[in-house]
């Protein structure tokens, strides 16, 4: 008799957590269900609604998502954490790879813009 395997989650689907602070829809979340902050290597995805500490979240792991920008960005660049959840451009030389979240396929012009970004994970 042969067994079935089903996956926890299936891609395009938003993996869940638990909330350990306020959060807004459209932030960055890390694997302990917290807003992503500046550098952060634990990212998992991006909040799918807004969500307070002990409510369950949804994060948007893979790929192409609408993420907020803290400052300017060009299409193509690579991007990582920034403050409050927020996206910033990766320095290539200078920040680790394990910062990667993923590549702008849309600039922003400035904090607060909401661009296209196809996530790395």
């Amino acid at each position: 008799m042969a067994n079935d395997y089903l996956p926890k989650f299936k891609p395009g689907q938003a993996i869940t957590r638990t909330a350990t602070a306020t959060i807004t829809a459209g932030q960055m979340i890390t694997v302990a269900g917290a807003v992503a902050v500046a550098d952060s290597t634990t990212w998992l995805g991006v909040a799918s609604h807004d969500a307070v500490s002990g409510q369950t979240v949804g994060a948007y792991a893979d790929g192409v998502q609408r993420l907020i920008a803290s400052a300017a960005i060009a299409v193509g660049d690579r991007v990582k954490c920034a403050a409050a959840g927020k996206i910033a451009t990766l320095t290539a030389g200078s920040d680790a790879y394990d910062r990667l979240v993923g590549i702008a396929l849309e600039a922003a012009a400035a904090d607060g813009d909401v661009i296209a970004v196809k996530l790395a994970r």
